[in-house]
């Protein structure tokens, strides 16, 4: 008997809740898929993909929609995770500081001057903790300064969040250690998480497997891969892989304790801007970025989180350490944002972070 007929009474949350106490089977895939698709369709949201985490393992993993036109999304389908690929980059950063191989709070100028700024003094100031954290000045994109990289404030003086930051310690990273930025993800994030399917950049695997963008009328439109990394955006992966890679930052792997304490820190406070007017009533105790995720602390709780949104792409995934949980969802519509609260209440995440999220939108 459908399990959403026996218990036709119950909310879609609790629905869920009776599926995963009582085991995952393909004919509670199919209920769920009776829950998710009306929403996709609702939102005009061609696919979802996800994986929730519990006990620091992936509990559950669905995909739902269409990938590309007439083509099935699937756990195998990999998606554009857009600005989710930072807390990526950024672990490459400080598992190199956990080695020793490079400091936080060292000058990169002696390594890695962008040709841009050869003649600004200002960039003698950029270290690689300013560029994790967004404080290092920069815009977004260069594109939005004349094509030049150039300041619109000196570093270390407020928070800008800023592609450019990241794919300037990348390059720092690579002309310190000698190493490809490419091979050190490699070797230092994504191979000790089972990663085989994750990549900067095109890869001959990815033919056939990529979850193709649609704007937010539907219309089908061409997937941007990157023929040379962008540390800040363009990886290709699925929801599993990148649950793997959050349970390696829960785990600790190849991190030193310092470090590990400092990625749950807030280093930008972003409080005072994200709280105010109606937000000021449900304002967490402290809310800004770390080294990679913003950091939410509110009710005794940390919650790393990251988003992602490029054309006809959006994204989001959030974990709490200390509960070893979270989610990770990847969406190929402009509209994804439309169903992520709905998503997140029918996984029943962490109901202080959906009250935060909620908040914001």
């Amino acid at each position: 008997m459908n399990v959403c007929r026996r218990f036709f009474h119950l909310t879609p949350v609790a629905m869920l809740a009776l599926l995963c106490v009582h085991g995952y089977t393909q004919e509670r895939s199919r209920d769920l898929a009776n829950l998710v698709i009306p929403l996709l369709d609702r939102e005009h949201v061609a696919s979802v993909s996800f994986a929730t985490i519990a006990g620091g393992k992936t509990a559950l993993a669905e995909a739902f929609g269409e990938a590309a036109p007439g083509v099935s999304a699937s756990k195998t389908t990999l998606y554009n995770i857009a600005s989710m690929s930072k807390p990526i980059s950024a672990e490459v950063i400080l598992r190199l500081a956990s080695a020793g191989k490079l400091s936080l709070d060292e000058p990169m100028w002696p390594y890695w001057i962008d040709p841009d700024l050869a003649a600004d003094p200002r960039a003698r100031l950029l270290t690689p903790r300013m560029a994790l954290d967004h404080q290092t000045g920069f815009a977004n994109w260069r594109r939005q300064t004349g094509g030049k990289l150039a300041f619109i404030r000196d570093p270390g003086t407020g928070f800008g969040y800023s592609g450019e930051g990241y794919q300037y310690v990348a390059r720092f990273a690579e002309k310190k250690t000698g190493e490809p930025f490419e091979k050190l993800a490699q070797t230092l994030v994504l191979d000790p998480a089972g990663m085989t399917r994750t990549a900067y950049t095109e890869r001959p695997w990815m033919s056939g497997h990529i979850a193709r963008p649609a704007d937010q009328d539907g219309k089908w439109m061409e997937s941007q891969i990157a023929t040379s990394y962008v540390a800040a955006d363009l990886v290709y992966t699925t929801p599993t892989q990148y649950a793997s890679f959050v349970q390696s930052l829960m785990n600790g792997v190849g991190e030193s304790p310092s470090i590990r304490r400092l990625r749950e820190s807030v280093l930008t406070d972003r409080k005072a801007e994200l709280c105010v007017g109606k937000l000021a009533a449900s304002c967490p105790e402290q809310v800004g970025m770390g080294p990679g995720w913003e950091v939410i602390k509110i009710h005794g709780k940390t919650f790393l989180m990251h988003t992602g949104m490029d054309p006809g792409v959006f994204t989001l995934g959030f974990f709490d350490p200390g509960a070893r949980s979270g989610v990770i969802i990847f969406t190929n519509g402009s509209n994804g944002p439309r169903i992520i609260l709905p998503l997140l209440r029918l996984l029943n995440a962490d109901p202080d972070f959906i009250a935060y999220l909620a908040a914001q939108v």
